[in-house]
């Protein structure tokens, strides 16, 4: 769950950063492309693979 929370705020952070470049007159760089915004998986997610992990653990 940690490595999860990490990616939700790297995440979190470039998507800040990519309205920060967007908006006019704020910054004068040149960006060829944003930064991507999803890197992780949800907290529900992390959750539902964890459960399917369990019970194909146990089928097996």
């Amino acid at each position: 769950m940690m490595l999860a929370g990490v990616r939700r705020a790297a995440g979190k952070q470039a998507e800040l950063l990519n309205k920060l470049i967007e908006t006019p007159g704020l910054t004068g760089v040149q960006v060829s492309e944003k930064l991507v915004e999803v890197l992780g998986h949800t907290p529900f997610q992390v959750l539902v693979g964890a459960l399917i992990g369990v019970v194909a653990g146990l089928i097996i």
